[in-house]
Order: structure tokens, then C-alpha cells, then sequence
């Protein structure tokens, strides 16, 4: 078979870009070919024009939007992979616990939300952890899922090179685990930011969610728009700095996969 060329390295940059200014592009060409008014559908200037005239205000509710997804994300991470090597350390834990976390994950979020503030009040509490209920169950199932993977020739190696339980689930099943466990982090990255939006649209007291709620309030749309793709790219930044990572830290990963 012939060998596949790795593609240039700046296609990594100039495809995404060139997408979206496409995307762009056809947006902007349907509000001007149909009329569309801003006070339904703002054009890309109208937003720009928007930014540009609170960019203070909209950059301090996108400040807000990030602490409480990291702080989130980060307690999901700790959570999700405590929960996911839990399950794979014991075949009992699993069946007791893993129907319970699947119920949990089925709730809809957005009915707990206004429990969560009886629960915990206005402030960033009631946010987090709606953050932590979204984002926390894909990062279990990918990290329980490369924990329960490890090639079974590896292990037989680690018993023949008389490692204990701990040294080979620390050195090889780990390790063996962390591409797929990076899987459950890129996706719930993502859905951690959703999960700062719902809970600050059932919360408006802060946040790029606020801003979407206030201004439709207003009638100020493309003031929603310009905090939605504050939004977005906020999205796309933090995905990407999982990717990043990912990179630094498992540059073998790569190598091994078709």
C-alpha cells in the first residue's frame, strides 16, 4: 500500500480558519441577500458593532464564564477519574455504582438547576456544580473504558517482571488508559461550557449566559451575539488546549495508531 503523507502543518491552522470565514461569509451574504433585520438575525458587522462598544463589560462576563468552567471542569476531572478507577478496581463497585451514576447522568440539568439554587444560593456554587453534573460522565466512561482496555500481553509482562497490583495499574494500565481518558476530557470540556450557559441563563446574576438572557430581555440582539461567539470561541480555545496537551504529554499515542 502507499504510504499516506502527513499533511503540512500550517493545513492545522489555515483549514479551521478557512471554514469559518466561510461560515461567516454565508451568514453575512443571507442577511444581506434576504434582508433579514438585525433585531432577528444581526450581521457579522452589526456584532462586531456590538463588542465594540462594551468590549469591557462583555470581556468581564466572559472572565466570569471561564473561572466557573475551569473550576468545573476541574473538579469533574478529579471526580470522573476517581470514579472511573473505582469501577475498574473492583467488578462489585462497578455493578453497585454504575447504574446509579447512569440514572444520575440521565436527569435533565436544566430541571435541577433551580434546585440547585434553593440549594446552594445565588452565587458561583449552584454554577460550578451544574458544570460538574454535565461534564463529569463522559470523562468516567472514556477513563473506565481505556482502564478496562489493556492489551492483555502487557500485563502478563508486568506479572513477569513481578510488579504488584498497584506498579502495574500505575505504569501500565494507566498509561495504557490516558489516550482514551483525553477522549472523555476533550468532550467534556466542551460540555462544560454548556454547562456554565444553562446554569447562568437559569441564574442571570453573571456570566456570557447573563448577557444572552439580559439582552433578549432588551431586545438587543446583536449584544446575544456577540456574547454567544464569545461563547464559542471560548469553546474552541479551551478544546483546543485539551488537544494541546494531549500533544505535549502523550506524543507516543500518535505513534501507535493508524
Amino acid at each position: 500500500m502507499p504510504e499516506q503523507r502527513a499533511a503540512p502543518r500550517w493545513t492545522g491552522l489555515a483549514l479551521p480558519l478557512a471554514g469559518a470565514a466561510v461560515a461567516v461569509g454565508l451568514w453575512w451574504g443571507a442577511t444581506a441577500v434576504f434582508g433579514i433585520r438585525s433585531f432577528f438575525l444581526p450581521s457579522p458587522p452589526d456584532v462586531v458593532a456590538s463588542f465594540r462598544a462594551q468590549p469591557e463589560y462583555l470581556l468581564t462576563e466572559a472572565w466570569a464564564t471561564l473561572q466557573e468552567t475551569l473550576a468545573g471542569f476541574l473538579i469533574a476531572l478529579a471526580a470522573g477519574l476517581l470514579i472511573a478507577m473505582l469501577l475498574t478496581m473492583s467488578s462489585t463497585v462497578e455493578r453497585a455504582t454504575l447504574p446509579l451514576l447512569v440514572a444520575l447522568n440521565s436527569i435533565p440539568k436544566v430541571a435541577l438547576a433551580p434546585l440547585l439554587i434553593v440549594w446552594l444560593g445565588y452565587g458561583p456554587a449552584p454554577k460550578i456544580v451544574m458544570i460538574v453534573l454535565i461534564s463529569f460522565f463522559p470523562i468516567v466512561v472514556s477513563a473506565a473504558a481505556g482502564l478496562s482496555s489493556t492489551p492483555a500481553d502487557l500485563g502478563e509482562l508486568a506479572t513477569s517482571l513481578s510488579a504488584s497490583w498497584w506498579q502495574a495499574y500505575l505504569k501500565v494500565r494507566l498509561p495504557w488508559a490516558l489516550p482514551q481518558v483525553f477522549v472523555g476530557l476533550k468532550l467534556g470540556i466542551s460540555l462544560a461550557v454548556i454547562g456554565a450557559v444553562v446554569a447562568e441563563i437559569s441564574s442571570p446574576n453573571g456570566g456570557l449566559g447573563a448577557v444572552v438572557v439580559l439582552s433578549g430581555s432588551s431586545l438587543d440582539t446583536p449584544l446575544a451575539f456577540a456574547a454567544i461567539t464569545l461563547l464559542a470561541i471560548l469553546s474552541i480555545v479551551l478544546f483546543y488546549l485539551v488537544v494541546g496537551l494531549e500533544r505535549l504529554l502523550l506524543p507516543w499515542a500518535r505513534a501507535i495508531t493508524a
